[in-house]
């Protein structure tokens, strides 16, 4: 079986717009769980625009499965994640001021600053994940880095999927070998949804996790949370 972790910062955006704390993010997270989620994932981003600092740390001690913390590693990134321990920290090349993550890391270039995260990071017992795209030689360098796992960016896969399925998956397959054959653990997230997830990890061998967050929350609005989640995991066996 393949986690589901559920991104929830869309139920924190939604918040965030009218104020006060309905959604509460923190019984949705705890609900996820409830209903069959294998973890939660929260992206903090430096303007909070939609998960808050506040809310990661009220989060941590209500988790019960795998707490994944994603964003750009910036002090202030370290900093909380150091300070909350999360089962699992995804490093992510995003600026501040991007919407959306919509690339993976060059990692070569980056080579001496994401190594020196990865080991500050697992000094702590935290498992890192480095967010990358498809291509070979620079699964192979995050390797080199010492994390754990690579998380490939699916966006590519999903805006190819509806115009040639295979020819869509085929690189994601390759990664998914090359990561493997090198000793690392594979997730994968990114516009992944109830049309194109199932395909996605027929044809992906190895994958561990996926992490989801706005699909889903879409999804929840016409089919509830508890049946949106069972859907999601229906996909995944």
């Amino acid at each position: 079986m393949i986690n589901l972790s559920v991104n929830v910062n869309k139920i924190a955006t939604l918040r965030n717009a009218r104020g006060g704390n309905i959604p509460n993010v923190q019984q949705v997270a705890m609900d996820c769980e409830r209903f069959g989620a294998n973890g939660i994932t929260v992206h903090p981003r430096p303007d909070e625009r939609h998960i808050r600092r506040s809310d990661v740390f009220a989060l941590r001690p209500l988790v019960r499965t795998e707490f994944n913390i994603e964003g750009y590693p910036s002090e202030q990134f370290l900093e909380l994640v150091l300070s909350v321990r999360p089962t699992q920290a995804t490093l992510v090349p995003d600026g501040p001021n991007v919407l959306t993550s919509s690339a993976g890391w060059d990692v070569e270039p980056n080579m001496e600053f994401l190594t020196d995260v990865v080991d500050r990071l697992k000094e702590a017992g935290i498992r890192t994940s480095i967010f990358v795209g498809t291509d070979l030689d620079n699964i192979r360098a995050a390797a080199r880095t010492g994390a754990d796992r690579v998380e490939l960016y699916t966006g590519p896969f999903a805006e190819e999927f509806d115009t040639d399925p295979e020819r869509a998956v085929a690189p994601f397959t390759a990664a998914a070998i090359a990561a493997h054959n090198v000793g690392m653990g594979l997730n994968a997230g990114h516009d992944l949804n109830l049309h194109n997830l199932k395909y996605f990890q027929q044809h992906v061998p190895h994958l561990m996790e996926v992490s989801i967050g706005h699909a889903l929350i879409a999804d929840a609005l016409y089919m509830g949370l508890e049946a949106t989640i069972q859907a999601y995991k229906d996909c995944l066996k």
